[in-house]
């Protein structure tokens, strides 16, 4: 995490790429927890507005939490949710 406080670039692309997870989760609606279920959507979906709006209070020690702790299921679930789409429900 230390690098993480010192290394701008990689903070930026880190919380350029949860907008975009949180955008794409805005997108899908409803249709997240129903392929998905489990996930803390309406969080997910906050997460993009706090980092586009609130950036300045945006904590590091809460990026690192999420990149370790919450991104991996997040990344399981929605595998298992693709595969389900994939061989048709």
């Amino acid at each position: 995490m230390v690098g993480l406080r010192d290394d701008a670039k990689t903070r930026d692309a880190i919380e350029r790429c949860l907008e975009r997870i949180s955008e794409a989760a805005a997108k899908l609606g409803d249709e997240a927890s129903e392929l998905v279920p489990g996930q803390p959507w309406p969080e997910i979906r906050a997460l993009g507005n706090r980092l586009r709006h609130e950036y300045d209070r945006v904590r590091v020690d809460r990026l690192w939490t999420i990149i370790v702790q919450d991104l991996p299921s997040l990344r399981t679930a929605c595998e298992a949710g693709l595969a389900k789409l994939e061989g048709g429900g």
